[in-house]
């Protein structure tokens, strides 16, 4: 895992959105890590990691943010069973 700063957004279609969300889901419910590729970079996301969902609305928008939070100690304590997501 890098310790560069990185901040992107990345544009997804529907149908690959709806997969990444399915397999995220079946991760969450079973409790166990994954990876994640999100603009070319693969991330590890622990099992313990914090889940929150954000709303923001302002300027005639609204937004909606699911949210995976965790610490670099979280993500070195791992088990090698990880789908990718």
């Amino acid at each position: 895992m890098s310790d560069a700063t990185r901040d992107i957004e990345r544009i997804y279609s529907t149908p690959e959105v709806v997969a990444k969300l399915r397999r995220l889901a079946d991760a969450l419910e079973s409790e166990t890590s994954f990876r994640i590729q999100i603009a070319g970079e693969r991330i590890r996301v622990p099992a313990r990691a914090q889940f929150s969902i954000e709303h923001e609305r302002g300027d005639g928008e609204e937004e909606i943010e699911f949210q995976l939070k965790w610490t670099h100690e979280e993500a070195d304590d791992t088990d090698d069973d990880e789908s990718v997501v």
